[in-house]
């Protein structure tokens, strides 16, 4: 897995390519709290349009980041899951608490 981030309006993107899996979950959390400290942002958005596959330790890392970014006050949202990691998200029940876009502009539009 590889993760790019940006800063694009006072909001960290994170883009994850391959497999958000047990493999790479300690590694994701890590790189996006080191981003956020460093950066003095609280606003996530999760580019998840080149993520192939995701499993509970994915859900886990994602959630944990919304719950710390929560306890900061802070906005996090999901944007373009590929179908199947869409479906996963909502079975998980993710999508109640994190809402999801179909872009970009939208996601920071609406956060």
């Amino acid at each position: 897995m590889n993760i790019k981030t940006r800063v694009e309006q006072n909001a960290l993107i994170v883009t994850v390519f391959g497999e958000l899996d047990l493999v790479i979950a300690e590694q994701f959390k890590a790189v996006i709290e080191k981003e956020l400290e460093n950066l003095k942002i609280n606003t996530l958005i999760l580019d998840l349009k080149e993520v192939t596959f995701i499993d509970s330790s994915g859900l886990g890392a994602i959630l944990s980041r919304y719950k710390m970014l929560s306890e900061k006050h802070g906005r996090m949202a999901l944007i373009n899951p590929q179908p199947a990691v869409k479906r996963i998200l909502e079975l998980s029940g993710i999508l109640r608490i994190i809402n999801i876009y179909e872009d970009l502009n939208r996601a920071l539009a609406a956060i």
